[in-house]
């Protein structure tokens, strides 16, 4: 390893390209995992930044005391989805998450909005960096000098992978600007047109990225800049280069629409599929009179009468990440590697910074909800009751005694009974419907019957079995 730590880059490079298949377990043969792992970043350095961020992501959702500032960075992120498998998103994404999306999570919506606008990983991920004004300087000059080999000025040339692939032409890109609209602030049925989504994209070329090959920061580079006024949404717009773009990022970020839009997400995401117009009406006034304050909106769906009624008393059906992270914290599995778990959610269907289409993950329940949904949802269950997620443990004993029941109130049943009575204080805080009930029982009694064992056994005995179908339980899949 100390040779291999050794050796020049090119050098490191050929080493990889050598070891595929046989050739590479080989090469590990004897090797601690530390090395492996070194020799792994040497290989693959952007899946390690994928696997430590996935890592980081679940973790927190499990132990973070700061549970709703979790809770909104997830949000955000996935309304300003950006996917971790495009090119040079991989080692952009974490900095996106951590210095865009976090800091801003219940700030005011504005900031949010120039800060996901002005990050390379948006930038990149929509195409903005690319876009040129038709009548820019650059474009002018290539129009001029048509060699595409040749990019004038400091114009940031593309990843090569990206030349190869998507062969695009210089010009200008309207992606960012249709999503920033439709996904980011004003909604589908928000009000503006194809014509705005042009003049929004005019706008903000020139809106690049510094020196993209070293991963550089946001730049604005004039010479990509389409010159001449604009019209977005019945305002005009004055040439005046950067200054356009943050116009027009403060025009979306206090439209009427936007405020309608956002309050929908967020009661959506906090309440029901189907929110009370009544309670997105009370958070999209508050969104308008505190300068679209986020902590503000979310006080008033909290304070709500419409947040508390019975009607919608656990309405939301968990994502799997919600699901898993539940599942861990409500039985206090001990994790010694986070990554075991974080693939888990890949077979639950939501792969962590996965969502390639930038509409992010669904929040609708019926997305989350069909039989080979739930399936896995109960295989996951009893696979960790089991112990049979690497790098993660669990006490069933321990969960047993988190539990607190009436004694006298199942003394005298059968023992299985009184280990699923116990139980569902401790993994749920009341108790499952009369099906969930019978259903559990049947399974322990087939279970059972099939092993030959009839013996009445302890209350401890049936734990971790118990405690997995309750995990699986439809009870326990909804929040």
């Amino acid at each position: 390893m100390k040779q291999v730590l050794e050796m020049s880059p090119d050098e490191q490079r050929a080493l990889s390209a050598s070891l595929k298949g046989a050739k590479g377990e080989d090469f590990m043969e004897g090797m601690n995992p530390k090395q492996k792992e070194t020799l792994q970043a040497l290989n693959h350095p952007e899946q390690v930044v994928a696997d430590e961020l996935m890592q980081a992501k679940l973790l927190r959702a499990i132990y973070s005391e700061r549970q709703l500032d979790e809770v909104m960075t997830d949000f955000w992120f996935n309304h300003f989805n950006v996917f971790i498998g495009k090119g040079a998103d991989r080692y952009l994404i974490t900095s996106y998450e951590r210095d865009v999306i976090r800091p801003h999570a219940l700030g005011k919506f504005e900031d949010l909005l120039a800060a996901t606008a002005k990050s390379p990983a948006m930038l990149f991920y929509l195409d903005n960096w690319l876009s040129v004004g038709p009548d820019s300087d650059i474009a002018l000059g290539i129009r001029k000098n048509p060699n595409p080999r040749r990019r004038p000025g400091r114009f940031p040339p593309a990843p090569r992978q990206q030349q190869a692939k998507g062969k695009r032409k210089n010009g200008l890109n309207e992606n960012y600007g249709r999503e920033l609209m439709e996904l980011h602030t004003l909604g589908v049925n928000g009000g503006y047109t194809q014509k705005d989504v042009t003049e929004v994209a005019r706008v903000l070329t020139g809106w690049t990225i510094d020196q993209p090959q070293k991963g550089g920061g946001f730049k604005f580079e004039e010479r990509m800049h389409e010159p001449g006024t604009k019209m977005v949404l019945g305002h005009k717009i004055r040439h005046h280069g950067e200054k356009e773009g943050m116009e027009v990022l403060h025009l979306l970020a206090h439209h009427p629409s936007t405020a309608r839009f956002i309050s929908t997400k967020l009661a959506m995401r906090f309440v029901c599929d189907d929110p009370p117009a009544g309670l997105v009406d009370e958070m999209a006034q508050t969104f308008l009179k505190k300068d679209g304050d986020i902590r503000e909106v979310l006080k008033t769906m909290f304070k709500s009468p419409l947040f508390w009624s019975d009607e919608v008393y656990r309405a939301k059906m968990k994502t799997p990440l919600e699901f898993v992270a539940s599942a861990v914290r409500a039985t206090g599995a001990d994790i010694s590697d986070a990554l075991p778990l974080a693939r888990q959610l890949n077979t639950l269907g939501m792969p962590l910074y996965g969502m390639q289409p930038p509409t992010g993950y669904s929040m609708k329940s019926d997305t989350w909800v069909n039989s080979s949904a739930l399936l896995g949802r109960m295989n996951f269950s009893l696979a960790l009751m089991a112990g049979r997620i690497k790098g993660v443990q669990v006490d069933a004993e321990a969960v047993l005694n988190g539990g607190a029941v009436d004694n006298a109130g199942i003394a005298g049943r059968p023992d299985a009974q009184r280990t699923l009575a116990i139980l569902e204080t401790s993994l749920l805080a009341g108790q499952v419907s009369k099906q969930t009930h019978d259903a559990i029982l049947k399974q322990l009694e087939t279970a059972s019957a099939g092993g030959g064992n009839n013996q009445r056994s302890r209350p401890t005995s049936n734990a971790a079995t118990i405690s997995g179908l309750l995990l699986g339980s439809p009870e326990f899949q909804r929040r």
